[in-house]
């Protein structure tokens, strides 16, 4: 069973940037999908960002061309670089993984991210 670390949450101003990393303790290279979710108090998980095998990534509209999703295989890990946050970007982000259209998704636990003045 892989297993998910996530990294990089934190406090930061409006306007402000973190880059959130998820690393797999197996390998992401032939992964048929991961991305990242989030969840705000009282609202439901969203989709925030998405690769899946053979598709360009997509995004939330709410976070599209201030958000980018990437990888990098040989340290298998994932990240999401956040640019220009904003209140409303505050929440618990979780990454996960699906190696194969069959397979189980796999969490990370979950990073807080929090825009504030």
């Amino acid at each position: 069973q892989v297993q998910l670390v996530e990294s990089g949450g934190g406090l930061v101003q409006p306007g402000g940037s973190l880059r959130l990393s998820c690393a797999s303790s197996g390998s992401i290279f032939d992964t048929y999908a991961m991305g990242w979710y989030r969840q705000a108090p009282g609202k439901e998980r969203e989709l925030v960002a998405a690769m899946t095998r053979g598709s360009r990534p997509d995004y939330a509209g709410s976070v599209k061309g201030r958000f980018t999703i990437s990888r990098d295989n040989a340290k298998n890990t994932q990240y999401l670089q956040m640019n220009s946050l904003r209140p409303e970007d505050t929440a618990v982000y979780f990454c996960y993984v699906k190696p194969t259209t069959l397979s189980r998704t796999t969490w990370g636990q979950g990073t807080q991210v929090t825009v504030s003045s």
